[in-house]
């Protein structure tokens, strides 16, 4: 997928000029364009990079999710992370901040608003999990109003139509600044979700268990949720919000690989990495225009998870 994607686009490449322009840097005696150079490099290496991140950890976060939660309905925006985030990337937007200063917001908001749920369910003497993801539903609906009060008041011939295209997901801005800013909580959120997914295994199985097993759950939730909360909240910031994605893949995996942990998660990202990807490629080359991210994701991914759904239900039940 990633050496293919190379060759998709409004502006096709042949495969072998791919081959070759990559290669360029390396071999120096090999003659390539200019302006396929200029593609391969600056354009679409930046957009397949930031589409592999964006879907391996909207995947990774998912199953992690699905598997502390106990609930395969769960997906990375449950605990009001997107909204958050979308929310104060509106502000920035109706105040012409430039995009790394919407970047870096709704990053930072993205994490503010995981940790108001949390001290919401903590502020409550039987704060449980039910708690946890009721908060998160209840701070997820609250961003989601103030979103559509940024919208009434926008500017609609300006601000409105960017804040709208920015909320239905989009890789078409990415350039490798934006992505090396993101890059960095990605990887710490990845490496810590891969070290620790075995344990996820034990917080599946449920507290008294892993309390028995000598882990202390919620310590070990807190900080699964830390680092599936982290690269959510980057790659929202850089992509918008694209659904389905982290509630489609994991039961995917899940029905390919099973139900284990260590090798689930590995899974969900290499698949959801080429899920995204694929979608990205299908978005900017099926018609003249590019076509935002969170539609075909929504398009496409309903349909699946409904036969998935029909195919798999005997076996989650």
């Amino acid at each position: 997928m990633f050496f293919l994607s190379f060759a998709i686009g409004r502006y096709p490449i042949a495969p072998i000029d791919v081959i070759k322009t990559i290669l360029s840097p390396i071999i120096p005696s090999l003659t390539v364009s200019p302006s396929v150079s200029t593609i391969v490099f600056q354009i679409r290496l930046p957009r397949i990079i930031a589409a592999m991140l964006v879907g391996a950890s909207l995947s990774i976060a998912g199953a992690a999710f699905q598997g502390i939660f106990k609930n395969p309905l769960v997906s990375p925006d449950l605990l009001g992370v997107a909204n958050g985030a979308g929310f104060v990337a509106s502000i920035a937007i109706l105040l012409s901040m430039g995009n790394v200063f919407i970047q870096m917001f709704g990053f930072i908001f993205g994490i503010i608003s995981v940790s108001i749920t949390y001290i919401i369910s903590k502020s409550y003497k039987s704060g449980g999990i039910l708690v946890l993801v009721l908060a998160g539903v209840g701070i997820s609906a609250f961003f989601n109003a103030l979103i559509s009060a940024a919208k009434f008041i926008a500017d609609p011939y300006n601000k409105l139509p960017q804040i709208v295209y920015w909320l239905m997901g989009s890789l078409s801005s990415i350039t490798s600044n934006k992505l090396l800013i993101a890059l960095i909580p990605i990887v710490i959120g990845l490496v810590i979700l891969m070290a620790l997914r075995w344990r996820i295994n034990l917080l599946a199985m449920g507290d008294e268990e892993a309390q028995a097993l000598g882990e202390n759950p919620e310590k070990l939730r807190l900080i699964i949720i830390t680092a599936a909360t982290l690269i959510t909240s980057a790659s929202v910031s850089i992509s918008g919000i694209i659904g389905w994605v982290g509630l489609l893949v994991p039961h995917l995996t899940r029905m390919i690989v099973g139900p284990d942990h260590r090798i689930l998660i590995p899974a969900s990202l290499s698949i959801g990495a080429s899920f995204l990807l694929l979608i990205e490629d299908i978005s900017r080359s099926i018609i003249s225009i590019e076509i935002p991210i969170g539609i075909l994701t929504a398009v496409i991914g309903v349909p699946i998870f409904l036969y998935l759904l029909r195919k798999g239900y005997s076996e989650w039940s």
